[in-house]
């Protein structure tokens, strides 16, 4: 598998932004790998040098934190099942399909914990959409799907150490005890980054932040 640099990853993207129809390329990675931070600031990078671009993160489909209270599942906040993965590949399919259209996708946000309903615009004159999240390329239903509807994913990779590091640090930002925070990294969060490591030899190409 192909490892890209800065440089090469932008050409790349550049690439794809200019192939004359819509195209979707995907940013995966255990949590905590920097996907997030590296797609913004490829999106940030490509618009500023006039390409068309939206960013529209899978974490938007997460089920609302009440629903995931109802159901028992906060504690695992993060795994497959606590995400609309259909609603996720039904908004892929038509940012694919019917480029046409003024599309709205919703936003999670992390200062309220929840996502917000219709607060990404995805304009007809878009040729680029950039999707990161945990698990675009995970091998079961739904997630199967998204793939297939991607026309290049790119799987993002860090040490351990450092993402150990950020997830914790992360969790502690948003109201957590050290221990909580160092539980919660090791636990339900290391076993969803295992699942997804397992998933990076389906990706196009490996992205090393930095390098």
């Amino acid at each position: 598998m192909q490892t890209l640099d800065a440089a090469a990853a932008y050409d790349r993207a550049v690439a794809l932004a200019t192939r004359g129809r819509r195209q979707l390329l995907g940013i995966t990675g255990a949590p905590a790998a920097g996907k997030s931070t590296y797609a913004e600031l490829l999106a940030a990078k490509l618009t500023a040098d006039g390409h068309r671009v939206a960013l529209v993160p899978m974490d938007g489909y997460h089920l609302a934190q009440s629903v995931l209270e109802d159901l028992g599942l906060a504690d695992v906040k993060g795994a497959p099942h606590t995400f609309d993965g259909f609603g996720f590949v039904a908004l892929l399919r038509r940012l694919k399909e019917s480029p046409d259209e003024q599309i709205w996708a919703p936003r999670f946000d992390r200062g309220i914990e929840d996502s917000i309903a219709a607060s990404i615009g995805i304009a007809p004159e878009v040729t680029l959409v950039l999707t990161e999240g945990n698990y675009l390329l995970l091998d079961e239903p739904p997630w199967s799907t998204v793939r297939r509807l991607l026309d290049e994913c790119w799987y993002v990779e860090v040490p351990e150490d450092l993402r150990h590091a950020r997830l914790e640090a992360r969790h502690r930002a948003f109201g957590r005890s050290a221990e909580e925070a160092r539980e919660r990294t090791h636990g339900s969060d290391e076993r969803n980054a295992q699942l997804i490591a397992a998933t990076a030899p389906a990706a196009d190409a490996i992205i090393r932040p930095g390098r």
